[in-house]
């Protein structure tokens, strides 16, 4: 039986944590590019998403129209780059939230409906990055590790030091 746990489930997750920054880092990379090139494609054609966006019924379309448009375009270059991960993440959960009630409520008639739409699923790539965080491959693990914040994970990040500190550093860890 131990053997078979081993095999089974053991050695799956130590070969699976040695390439724990992979999935973090395709997801934004996915959604991020395909976020960038809607938002910009839309601040490029506003008159005609602000349009959409009153015939969804979303209010203060003229406003809302180019500030949702520069959120996916920025927050998808964002988070391509892993830089603030989880603000554009969480914004862009809400946008697909809103997106869904505003434009494809009325066609739900079932949770397999709901989850089959391409907003849902990009809602909960979303979710997952505003929780779980960029992974190790982001400026925001740069970010953490150069001013020696803890990671996500709990693990602190040590700061890069000028090699006269590291000395100091070492006696008083």
């Amino acid at each position: 039986m131990n053997s078979i746990v081993f095999l089974l489930v053991a050695l799956p997750a130590q070969i699976a944590s040695y390439l724990s920054w992979v999935g973090p880092l395709i997801m934004r990379l996915v959604v991020g590019y395909v976020f960038m090139l809607a938002g910009w494609a839309k601040l490029n054609n506003l008159p005609q998403m602000i349009q959409n966006f009153s015939e969804w019924r979303i209010p203060y379309a003229e406003l809302l129209t180019p500030f949702v448009s520069a959120v996916e375009c920025v927050g998808g270059a964002m988070l391509i780059l892993g830089l603030f991960t989880r603000i554009p993440a969480a914004m862009l959960t809400v946008v697909m939230i809103v997106a869904i009630k505003a434009a494809k409520w009325e066609n739900v008639d079932s949770l397999e409906t709901l989850l089959g739409f391409e907003e849902a699923t990009y809602m909960f790539a979303f979710l997952w990055l505003a929780i779980a965080g960029p992974g190790a491959a982001s400026l925001d693990r740069l970010l953490l590790r150069m001013t020696g914040q803890k990671a996500n994970d709990g693990r602190r990040i040590r700061a890069a030091r000028p090699p006269h500190e590291q000395e100091k550093y070492a006696e008083q860890v």
